[in-house]
């Protein structure tokens, strides 16, 4: 009998961080999110495949986008018992406005009359986190997750919900620092200490951003690169104040900063080695990247 050997199935995390797969300006833009509490297990789509009522999820989303929003179901982490009442929370992530709004419900058709305008529930400027752990969307959120999400929970309890697909599965572990929308990648257990003490310092932590959701993806990369350039890890310092496409994949970025503003000319480009993006993916791709070719001050 000949045995014909195969090669081992590389996760997609695993495979972008040998191939080093840039990670500044992967976050998925939205002005805020609507959030979502259903324990239990999650099909690959969420707010469809959950014990969550699939016609509820639907409507659900499509008024969340509606509202520029991104609808995520939430999960405290570990098992846990199923409630009489669930919590919803809608998110403002903008620039200067960052809050977020807490509430329960009890029937899933609760949510259909939701205001997502920020006049119902309790508002707070406190600090949360979100770690994606949907492994049914891709194995790397659950395996690099879960850990993650156990660590952050330790440390600040209470204050951690596993979240749905967030998008970048192969940056797993994801961590989205709330209210301001901050996502971060390939995230571990021994990383949730320095992350949590710069967000709360009102801070970033450059080696493990992606960007934030409220900025489009090139001035996420300019941003990036402006950081590394000044040494700034204020959240609030740098706030991309106009973007404009120039063709040919480049983009001209204003960034407001005191006391003089900056012009940063972002490159898009596709890395030169292809693999597989997510775990599910059945056929090799070029990851997207963005170069800053000039950083000028301005008046």
């Amino acid at each position: 009998m000949t045995t014909v050997s195969q090669e081992p199935v590389v996760r997609c995390a695993v495979a972008s961080l040998r191939r080093k797969d840039p990670m500044p300006g992967t976050a998925a833009p939205a002005g805020g999110f609507l959030l979502v509490e259903q324990p239990g297990g999650w099909g690959r789509q969420a707010l469809t495949s959950s014990r969550l009522d699939p016609a509820v999820g639907s409507e659900v989303s499509a008024r969340a986008i509606a509202q520029g929003l991104r609808a995520l179901l939430i999960r405290r982490p570990g098992r846990q018992v199923a409630a009489p009442r669930r919590r919803w929370a809608v998110v403002s992530s903008r620039p200067g406005r960052e809050q977020t709004w807490w509430g329960d419900f009890g029937a899933d058709e609760e949510l259909l009359t939701l205001p997502l305008d920020g006049s119902a529930g309790t508002a707070t400027t406190d600090p949360f986190f979100l770690v994606c752990t949907h492994g049914r969307h891709d194995a790397c959120c659950a395996v690099e997750g879960r850990p993650v999400a156990a660590a952050l929970d330790r440390l600040r309890p209470g204050a951690v919900w596993e979240c749905s697909h967030v998008g970048g599965d192969r940056f797993a572990a994801n961590v989205l620092a709330m209210p301001h929308g901050l996502y971060y990648g390939r995230v571990l257990p021994a990383s949730v200490d320095d992350l949590v003490a710069a967000h709360e310092a009102g801070e970033v932590l450059p080696e493990l951003l992606r960007g934030q959701t409220t900025t489009a993806p090139a001035a996420q990369a300019a941003v990036a690169h402006a950081r590394r350039v000044l040494g700034e890890n204020r959240i609030d310092a740098l706030t991309p104040a106009g973007t404009i496409h120039l063709g040919d994949g480049r983009w001209q970025v204003r960034l407001r900063r005191s006391p003089r503003n900056l012009i940063a000319t972002v490159q898009a480009a596709a890395a030169p080695e292809a693999g597989l993006l997510t775990c599910h993916a059945l056929n090799p791709a070029h990851p997207p990247s963005f170069e800053v070719v000039d950083l000028v001050e301005v008046g």
